[in-house]
Formats: C-alpha cells, structure tokens, sequence
C-alpha cells in the first residue's frame, strides 16, 4: 500500500566523491527510460529519498512496488553463503531454469503447489494484489520441488 512518511538528510555523494546508492539509482533509472521499479521490501524505507530526488531533478516519476525477500534458512537475506542460488547451481543439483521459473511462480502466489506454471502463465496471472506480503525462506537441502 501507499507509504508516507518524513524525509531526513541523506548522503547523496561518499567521501571519495562516488554517487551514494539513492542519487545513483535514481539516474540510472531514469538514464533508461525506467517507468516501474520492483525491488526488495527491504529498500521500502529509501524510496522517499529516491522519489524526492526525482523530483527535485525534474525526472519522470516511476511507479514503485516492493516485493517480500528470500530469505536463507537462517532467516537473513538469501545469500551465496545458503547454497543453490544461481541457475548453473540448480542445473548442478538436477533443476533446470523451467524449475526455478515454476518455484517462482509458488512464492509469489501466481501458481499452485505441484504446478509447473511457465514464465507466460505467471505473465499473464500477474497482479499485484496476489502477491504474497511475507518473505520465502529458501531451504537449499530440501528435496527438488520442496526448498520454499
């Protein structure tokens, strides 16, 4: 839903004159023409910054959404250190891209349990308002088709 809220001073430049993160994504996005931005709740709370350094800059205002995290077993941001995250790990372990698309599909409420949804099916169920509000924890030792 909508969020408001006060605005505090950030940084918008480090010390070693480099673009701190909200001034840098914002350029970014607007460098590509970006009109939707889908990123981690975990971000929610920057999205004012981003949206007043948009408009203090004269950019078209994209829409934002926020989507739950994965997290690891140990409930902490998904990470290299959980085991299987990449593509070229789940083809390792016996799991091709059509898997990962398809356990998407679940953790996002856009498929059922047992259903091998494909990237079209969850293209064309998708609505923000099914999307689930809690975070999957990925359980890299779990059983193919059980991990979240």
């Amino acid at each position: 839903g909508r969020q408001e809220g006060a605005v505090d001073d950030f940084v918008l430049r480090r010390g070693d004159g480099t673009p701190a993160y909200n001034l840098a994504v914002v350029v970014d996005d607007a460098d590509q023409h970006i009109a939707e931005v889908v990123r981690g709740d975990d971000l929610i709370e920057s999205t004012p910054r981003q949206l007043l350094l948009v408009r203090l800059l004269g950019l078209p205002v994209p829409r934002h959404a926020h989507v739950p995290l994965v997290l690891g077993p140990d409930g902490a941001r998904l990470a290299k250190r959980h085991g299987a995250v990449t593509l070229t790990d789940l083809a390792t372990d016996g799991r091709s891209a059509k898997d990962a698309v398809a356990w998407m599909g679940r953790t996002l409420g856009l498929a059922q349990a047992g259903e091998r949804a494909s990237a079209s099916d969850l293209v064309e169920r998708f609505d923000p308002a099914r999307l689930r509000s809690e975070p999957t924890v990925l359980h890299p030792d779990a059983p193919a088709g059980a991990r979240g």
